[in-house]
């Protein structure tokens, strides 16, 4: 459901309470009445419903403090995260139920001259009152969550809910790699579709890979999807291609199952949070902010991602019909592509700053402890490698090249020297000899 309509919901539910409710309390439960005086209770209603639309216009200006710090402070690809907040647009609800609410209470008390205050609708004013404020004081602490480490908590979590759904974990004993994306084991046969996007830019969200399935094998068929998720679709760019049918598969059908949005999302696209880690981190070094601190604890959630997607299997980039034939394929990052979007921007942006160089050290040496893919190791430590290799070239004096040779998960703080081990490459040996 869009976001904008949850308060209309609100809205429509309270005028809809407030149609019937008093009627039914007039008719059926007159006898029911609240004590207060007839001023009194005109009085409250009435300080409620002003007081909610200057309350409303409180959140309306905390929500554009948030997603201006936010663009400002961290990237603007953030903007999204704080500015499609559910919690946000139940709160404007619950806001304009309880100002609706209390206009109808206020309309029904005293109705004909009857001196009366309904009972019930007193009751829910109240509740509808206690729920704002509840909610009032809940979007003030959600304040907190722009702090950074707060903020980088928030996309890392993102981003391993999204390897956890996406890639199952290698076993322990596993050492070798799965097959490249970019390598099929079959000839996919000649094109005989080819779709191409008509339409404003577009990027893609997700792919309905088992939509997709379905209608190759019905058509016996393979379709070969051109563009990876996260990529933008702009005029003629060929979407898909199908090979090895005489048989048109439908196109609008085709591409329903490439669901596609106005920005980049989380859903099937672990890049994605990684490149929000990146634009921090990189932002954070520019010299207008100068604060290498917050480059280092972007480095503490990129290490984990990384971790984690170091021990997964990385998709294969085809799919498979039930019985076991390929039906559809898709480009897919390589662990190379994951290491150079999570590494090169801050290594070349931090390139002066010891404390950055440090712990980018630590944080590859952990992954070359921790991967139990061969392949995957070794490229970790070829990269390892080329950062040592760009302290030499630096502008660092020999102390501070000794000092950014070392590994530090802090940064600056705590020094490492990096134990000797046949993984270990030559420059890297005797770059950490004592």
């Amino acid at each position: 459901m869009p976001l904008w309509l949850i308060p209309m919901v609100y809205t429509i539910g309270s005028v809809l309470a407030g149609l019937i409710l008093p009627r039914v309390e007039q008719a059926y439960l007159p006898a029911y009445m609240h004590s207060m005086s007839v001023a009194a209770a005109m009085t409250l209603f009435s300080a409620i419903s002003s007081g909610m639309m200057a309350l409303t216009g409180i959140v309306f200006a905390i929500a554009f403090v948030m997603v201006q710090f936010s663009a400002l402070a961290y990237s603007p690809r953030l903007v999204i995260m704080f500015a499609s907040s559910p919690f946000l647009y139940h709160t404007l609800g619950i806001f304009f139920a309880t100002f609706i609410y209390a206009l109808a209470a206020l309309i029904w008390t005293d109705r004909g001259n009857s001196g009366t205050v309904p009972l019930f609708s007193t009751l829910l004013v109240g509740v509808l009152l206690t729920v704002s404020m509840l909610a009032f004081a809940r979007l003030i602490q959600s304040v907190n969550n722009l702090q950074i480490h707060n903020v980088l908590q928030v996309i890392g979590a993102r981003g391993r809910a999204v390897i956890r759904a996406m890639f199952p974990r290698i076993a322990d004993t596993a050492d070798a790699d799965e097959p490249n994306g970019n390598e099929l084991p079959v000839d996919l046969g000649p094109v005989s579709q080819t779709l191409a996007y008509d339409g404003d830019p577009r990027v893609i969200a997700k792919f309905d890979i088992d939509a997709l399935v379905r209608l190759a094998k019905n058509a016996n068929a393979v379709v070969s999807i051109e563009c990876a998720v996260g990529e933008t679709l702009v005029e003629d760019a060929v979407v898909l291609r199908v090979h090895g049918t005489a048989q048109k598969l439908p196109e609008r059908v085709l591409m329903r199952a490439i669901h596609l949005a106005t920005s980049r999302t989380f859903e099937q696209d672990p890049k994605y949070a990684i490149r929000l880690l990146v634009d921090i981190a990189i932002r954070a070094l520019s010299p207008a902010v100068n604060d290498p601190t917050t480059a280092v604890q972007v480095l503490d959630q990129i290490e984990d991602l990384l971790r984690r997607l170091g021990r997964t299997h990385l998709d294969a980039g085809f799919a498979r019909d039930e019985a076991g034939t390929i039906r559809v394929t898709f480009p897919v990052p390589t662990w190379d592509d994951y290491l150079a979007l999570s590494f090169d921007e801050i290594r070349q942006f931090g390139a002066v700053s010891v404390q950055v160089v440090r712990r980018m050290r630590a944080a590859l040496v952990g992954l070359g402890d921790t991967i139990v893919v061969s392949k995957r190791r070794d490229a970790v430590l070829r990269y390892l490698d080329h950062l040592n290799h760009g302290v030499g070239r630096s502008s660092f004096d020999d102390q501070d090249q000794a000092a950014a040779l070392l590994q530090d998960r802090q940064g600056l703080g705590f020094s490492r020297q990096l134990a000797k081990s046949k993984n270990t490459p030559a420059a890297t040996e005797t770059h950490l000899r004592p």
